[in-house]
């Protein structure tokens, strides 16, 4: 019962907060906002004359790309750069050394892509300035980037034989200035309050009041840990009475790594942490934030297309796949594993293994749908440690393209690309030239929406089958045979679907994994806004039909389902295979005993 109340009033809370903002972020990109231009209207202004932008010009679709993809490559080359010096920079208590090029590469491809994976614990490996300078900074500006890509392409259904589709800084100014920085500097306050740290002090050595015996992993000159034959970790007996705490700057990064859909933590634990996550309160308030935007974006698509219907539309569709993942996780972790009960243990306590008691299974299964469903990558439990079917959930969430909710900016974008396909789909049925918005979907829509949805599958799994038939990619699994396999299939969806979580099985932090889920990435952010920018110019170039008796409604219960229907068929149905060779062939190995 618990579960289910959880479910229901946290679809409650989002509900409530996420058309007023929905309305609020329109304004803003349509310069509305009035009292809010009032405070930022002379802070933007000096940005703009400082970097010599001409607010008033209106970009081609070329030209806002590469616009960009220039700016997310200066990122790219700022944050790579800030991690290879960082020993020589301040900030740095710890005295942290540089990080490895195959790992900076890896990081700054991440968190320019609003994927951040890491393949690194943050608390030992990154000084405080690469944390806020690099990583912080960028969770503002990959966020701004999906919000700007979008509101591009809704500007290409609203507008009528338009040659521009806006202004690509203006659009990352005005998300930064009016949207992210406000909900990000309450956000933080909140999470201070109840216990998120946020300092600049040195590490702090504290003496347990107990002696802890564990088995320590002995590693190789290259500090991997070491296995024996049978590929089983090698460990040596070991003792402490000290613990090391970490410090840090933490709330600030907590606050847009949820609002942004980042998920990069500032701990290797990352959301399970008590430094970024401390009490059930904290974590009701991080799962709201992580959906808040993407799901205000569907009524910001509303209301700038002139017609709110058609963003509850796509609100609900995302909103009944998320439905189906959530209650099959949280009910799936709720059943213990079968081992465990023939030895006694009371199959009604659920499977706890890998999540935190100040949690529970409930808000563990629930985190883990909605970050995999928004494409934020934030954990609060362990993913590896799930039952086979719940471990199965976040992977499909993620496989079904991120466009449930998904990222901000990149989950609506995704979507409307499914609906796109739906209507061309709905057009050959009928007989009829397919229609979304008022704008005829022609050849070169379709081309490009079979671009931006193919890539993805073809990354995933063109990766995936790299790793397993190489030495370097099979010498990273924890765990062999078909959990091992979900560990690399796992790892290769959240980089190409740019989500960042991870099974934490799977020891990625190598010179192969580092590159390929980097190109992954990098791929899978890039090869799909392209071309959806290249449908926004086309889109925007062409009139606006008046409705007739023949054209498909986009705003009721048919289309709804009939989007549902495509997501599921040409969004998931490329990783069956895959997907019964891991996750599916596990749990019918456990619970035949194995």
């Amino acid at each position: 019962m618990h579960a289910w109340l959880l479910l229901g009033l946290y679809l409650l809370v989002l509900m409530v907060l996420a058309r007023p903002l929905g309305l609020y972020l329109a304004a803003v990109m349509e310069g509305r906002a009035v009292r809010a231009a009032r405070i930022g209207g002379p802070i933007e202004a000096v940005i703009y004359r400082l970097c010599g932008v001409r607010p008033n010009e209106d970009m081609g679709w070329l030209s806002y790309t590469l616009a960009l993809l220039l700016f997310n490559g200066l990122g790219l080359l700022a944050v790579y750069a800030l991690q290879r010096v960082q020993l020589w920079l301040p900030l740095n208590p710890q005295q942290f050394d540089n990080v490895s090029p195959d790992s900076a590469f890896n990081t700054a491809v991440s968190f320019v892509t609003n994927t951040n994976w890491q393949g690194y614990g943050g608390e030992t490996t990154m000084s405080y300035l690469t944390q806020m300078l690099a990583l912080t900074v960028q969770n503002f500006l990959s966020a701004a980037t999906g919000i700007a890509v979008v509101v591009a392409l809704i500007r290409g259904f609203a507008r009528r034989t338009a040659t521009g589709i806006g202004n690509p800084w203006v659009d990352l100014t005005r998300i930064t200035l009016y949207l992210l920085l406000p909900l990000s500097l309450l956000l933080a306050v909140v999470l201070i309050s109840q216990g998120v740290i946020q300092n600049f002090a040195p590490y702090q050595e504290v003496t347990t009041l107990a002696v802890t015996h564990y088995d320590a992993p002995r590693l190789d000159a290259d500090g991997q840990p070491l296995k024996d034959a049978q590929g089983n970790p090698v460990t040596e007996p070991a003792t402490t009475q000290t613990q090391t705490l970490a410090m840090g700057p933490v709330a600030s990064q907590e606050a847009i790594k949820m609002l942004g859909t980042n998920g990069g933590g500032f701990f290797n634990a990352n959301s399970a942490h008590p430094y970024e996550n401390p009490s059930p309160l904290t974590n009701f308030l991080e799962m709201v934030a992580m959906i808040l935007i993407p799901a205000a974006l569907c009524h910001t698509f509303g209301r700038m297309v002139g017609d709110s219907r058609q963003g509850w539309a796509v609100l609900a569709a995302m909103t009944a796949l998320f439905l189906v993942g959530a209650i099959a996780v949280m009910s799936f972790e709720q059943h213990s594993n079968p081992l465990w009960t023939a030895l006694g243990v009371d199959p009604s306590s659920g499977n706890m293994e890998g999540k935190e008691v100040r949690f529970g299974i409930a808000e563990s299964g629930l985190f883990a749908a909605l970050t995999t469903a928004a494409s934020c990558g934030a954990v609060n439990a362990m993913h590896d440690s799930f039952t086979p079917l719940g471990g199965l959930v976040p992977l499909v969430m993620m496989q079904l393209g991120e466009v449930v909710y998904g990222g901000v900016g990149s989950g609506l974008y995704g979507m409307l690309v499914f609906a796109i396909l739906a209507v061309f789909i709905a057009g050959l049925m009928i007989g009829r030239t397919p229609e979304y918005l008022g704008k005829k979907i022609e050849a070169y829509e379709m081309k490009m929406t079979s671009i931006a949805i193919l890539v993805t599958p073809l990354l995933v799994l063109g990766g995936a089958a790299i790793a397993v038939l190489t030495d370097s990619g099979r010498a990273g699994i924890l765990n062999p045979g078909a959990h091992g396999f979900s560990e690399i299939l796992y790892a290769f969806t959240s980089a190409a679907n740019n989500n960042g979580s991870a099974f934490a099985g799977l020891s990625a932090n190598t010179p192969f994994y580092n590159v390929l889920l980097g190109i992954a990435m990098w791929l899978g952010r890039l090869a799909v806004i392209v071309p959806v920018l290249a449908m926004a110019g086309s889109l925007a170039a062409k009139k606006r039909l008046a409705e007739t008796s023949g054209t498909l409604p986009t705003h009721g219960p048919l289309f709804v389902t009939l989007l549902i229907g495509v997501v599921l068929l040409v969004g998931l149905l490329n990783y069956v295979p895959a997907l019964a060779l891991g996750p599916v062939v596990e749990h019918f190995q456990l619970w035949a005993g194995h």
